[in-house]
This record gives C-alpha cells, structure tokens and sequence, in this order.
C-alpha cells in the first residue's frame, strides 16, 4: 500500500531528528519538557499531555471523516498518560522509573496493540475495490497534494497529504503547506547545535558526575545511555519467569539512574545548555519556531472540543 512506503520514509526522515535529541536532554519538541524558550521566545510549546490530546483529536475527525465516506474507522488510545510519557536520554522522576522501569512493557504493550489493530483487520477484508477506496479515503491516494520545504541546515523534504488524513490536519492545523513547513523547521533543529551542545564543558561535567554517582551506587556506566542499553541484552523471546526477572534488573537501574540525574541535576543542566545553543539559532529560526507553537496552541484549543484528555 503507497500509504505504508511513505510512512516508511518519514519514519526513516524522523530518525534523524530522533537521535539528535536522545542524546541530548532527551525531552522531544513536544514533551513539554524541553528546553525552555530562548529569550525571543513568547510562545510556549505543549506539554506531551496536550501533545497528546491534538494527536487524539485528529484520529478522532479522521474516524468521523471515513465515516463519511462508508468506512469504519477505530481510533488507537493503547496507552494511559503516565504510559505515553516521552522517555528520553535523561529520565529523572524515580517514581515513574520505579513503576516503569525504562518503558519496555510499556513498548511491548504497544507492539501487541500495533498488531491487533483493527483498522488493519479490517481492511484485509474488504474487496479489492473497497481496498482502493478506503486507502483513497484515508490518505487521498493518486490525487494526494504533494508538499515540498526546506530543511534548515540546507536539503529538502516533501509529504503527499490528502484524504481524511489530509482533512483532519487541515482542520487543526490550518494550511497544509505553513504547517509542513513550520514542523520541518521545529522537528529539525537539533542537528544544526547536538555537535557543540555534546563537548559542552557544563554538560560534559554533569554527566560526568551522573557516572560517578552511578559507580557508587553499583552501577558503573559512563552515562545514561549506556545505563539503558545494558539492560537490553537479553534474548528478544523470553519466558515469563524471564521477562520478570529482566524487568526488575531494568528498574534496578533506572532508578538508580533517575535518583543520580536528580542529585546532580543532570536534566536541568541539560535543558540549561541546549537552550544555550538553540538561542544561536534565534535570528533565523525564532520567528518561524514562535509561528510553530502559536499553531499547535490553537490544534490544541479545537482538540479540547472534540475529545478528553487523556488520564
């Protein structure tokens, strides 16, 4: 389906900006938890739990869209609030971490939803004919409105949108071809100061004395990365028994790991230094970042009209 390969190279697009902020602070654009605004910047961003409530908003109008169109739609709501939470390079509430360890039930309750998603069910039993027509409900198939825009830091990137997709973007969102821009732009910043924002000295420092306290605490990791990635090695089919012990060794660990961020203030620092190097960036980007959030705020204001946050 051209749906599923253009998804695939988003995915592929995404990654980049993915790694750039995990080796960061580890709080994406949309956390709320990020760096707070340079000083030009007026406009907040969202909290992940707004975040969270636009992106139930446009599954809920593309349901009553295909609907329209003679199609059943179901929405995807798998995870609570607290399970949603971005999980980023520093992770800092013990709470959570004690309840959660570093997500990877939350990941695996996620995977079984992904496979038992109706919607795909349900396509598979449609005609082939109806198979068309929903794919060109959904996303707007052949006559998809391809959009184009410049990455910052140079290249291009384009995005077919269209179909009920298309409709429900549109109706939080605004124009389709400011808001591809605007989000390129603010999903894309990272790379152009993750070089410099890494050999910060401050940041630097921070992680140092995050490993220390770590090596205290028996856990001998140069940071917080590392911490995580070990407890990944594991077979990837484990037996109950197994996956027992592997998550309680996890949550051994991350809150060890959430408890030294917290004592040396790892995430604030964090924050502190990127915020450092995104205000660089401020004369060319700041008025398109503040035009970004102003948008998402008012996503936000028509998403509290049509669904509840999420608890």
């Amino acid at each position: 389906m051209k749906r599923t390969a253009f998804r695939r190279g988003v995915a592929r697009l995404s990654a980049v900006a993915a790694v750039a902020a995990l080796v960061l602070t580890g709080c994406s654009r949309t956390s709320g938890d990020g760096p707070a605004p340079a000083a030009g910047h007026r406009v907040r961003d969202l909290t992940y739990a707004q975040d969270l409530r636009v992106s139930d908003a446009e599954q809920r109008l593309v349901a009553r869209c295909m609907a329209r169109h003679g199609f059943r739609y179901w929405t995807d709501r798998p995870l609570s609030l607290a399970e949603s939470r971005p999980l980023g390079y520093v992770q800092d509430d013990v709470r959570w971490a004690r309840t959660y360890g570093y997500g990877s039930r939350i990941t695996a309750k996620e995977d079984r939803a992904r496979l038992r998603n109706p919607n795909s069910a349900y396509r598979k039993g449609l005609t082939a004919t109806r198979k068309a027509a929903y794919d060109t409900a959904l996303d707007g198939g052949r006559r998809a409105l391809l959009l184009r825009t410049d990455l910052p830091g140079g290249g291009k990137v384009s995005k077919q949108t269209g179909g009920c997709d298309g409709e429900a973007e549109r109706q939080l969102y605004g124009d389709p071809q400011t808001w591809f821009r605007l989000d390129t732009t603010a999903s894309n910043l990272r790379p152009l100061y993750v070089g410099r924002l890494l050999h910060d000295q401050r940041f630097t420092a921070a992680v140092h004395a995050w490993s220390a306290c770590m090596k205290r605490a028996g856990h001998p990791y140069p940071d917080p990365d590392a911490a995580r990635q070990a407890t990944r090695e594991h077979p990837a089919v484990q037996t109950r028994a197994e996956e027992a012990r592997s998550f309680a060794a996890e949550t051994r660990i991350a809150v060890a790991d959430a408890t030294c961020a917290r004592e040396v203030s790892l995430k604030s620092v964090g924050r502190n230094r990127e915020a450092h190097y995104l205000a660089r960036l401020d004369g060319e980007y700041g008025a398109r970042l503040d035009a970004y959030r102003q948008v998402r705020l008012k996503a936000l204001e028509r998403a509290e009209r049509l669904v509840p946050a999420r608890t």
